[in-house]
């Protein structure tokens, strides 16, 4: 019995054998090897919140310095102990006065 699909075009390119290999190789590529495109997106993901984490820190990093050259001044340090560790001379007293919806604690 003679196959009736034989003389039409999509049975010819899907019987080809190099389609086959073809398709074979797509779809191990994109999804069952190691570096399948699912890995790489995943990957670049990491990588921009890794550059954006040390763009990040390296402001803060300039910050950081810019106050440690404004504390070489002894003005400067005994303004900073005030403020952040609420420091006083052994004649002061301190009172805190926290606003609602304010805390200590934030910087």
């Amino acid at each position: 019995m003679k196959n009736p699909y034989k003389d039409k075009s999509w049975f010819k390119f899907l019987s080809n054998k190099y389609v086959w290999v073809l398709l074979f190789f797509i779809i191990w590529m994109v999804f069952l090897d190691n570096y399948s495109y699912f890995d790489h997106r995943f990957l670049d993901n990491q990588i921009t919140e890794l550059e954006d984490n040390a763009t990040y820190y390296q402001e803060e990093i300039k910050k950081d310095e810019q106050q440690i050259k404004q504390l070489n001044n002894p003005d400067q340090i005994e303004k900073y102990a005030r403020e952040k560790y609420f420091m006083k001379k052994d004649s002061e007293d301190i009172y805190i006065i926290e606003f609602e919806g304010d805390s200590i604690t934030q910087n």
